[in-house]
């Protein structure tokens, strides 16, 4: 008799964590499952196409973008992340009972924090002054000073040496 009878069950932390992860994903399938089963499937060529912010797409897709499209997205991704970090520090800062029982605690974390946002200025100066920031770059201004050796003297060199082979090269037996 004693075996019907069933103590009820403590799930832990981490149990009840992935008891809703398993429930959220099973509830997310579950709806997809649903919208497969229920929902028409009409695919066309226009539906199948890529769509990128309403406008067609053009050309190949494996084309080379300038890397500062990447750079200023790291950069901002860098310093978005980085000021995440200030929300925490401003709820620890402001536990006023932390306060009145150290009073050194507020001096330290506000010079820790002074600190943390001098390395993130001084980064973001940094990417200023080498120009990261800059959307539209100059472009290179390029010497107009006279060559020393003209035009023709290396000509003359290209046609002495036309049919010989490169030094340290070896040609391929004929057959």
């Amino acid at each position: 008799m004693d075996l019907l009878l069933v103590d009820t069950v403590q799930v832990s932390t981490f149990g009840q964590a992935l008891l809703y992860i398993i429930g959220g994903s099973l509830f997310v399938l579950l709806g997809l499952g649903v919208a497969k089963l229920l929902g028409p499937d009409r695919p066309n060529p226009e539906k199948l196409s890529s769509y990128e912010c309403g406008e067609d797409t053009i050309g190949d897709s494996t084309l080379q973008f300038n890397m500062r499209f990447y750079v200023i997205a790291l950069i901002f991704l860098i310093f978005e992340v980085e000021i995440l970090f200030l929300f925490p520090w401003s709820t620890v800062y402001a536990k006023v009972e932390w306060i009145q029982a150290y009073p050194q605690w507020g001096i330290v974390a506000a010079v820790e924090m002074m600190l943390f946002v001098i390395i993130l200025v001084a980064g973001l100066v940094y990417a200023w002054v080498h120009g990261d920031l800059d959307w539209i770059k100059p472009q290179p201004i390029t010497s107009q000073s006279p060559q020393a050796l003209a035009e023709d003297l290396y000509q003359q060199v290209n046609e002495k040496y036309a049919g010989t082979k490169a030094p340290g090269k070896t040609t391929a037996p004929s057959a």
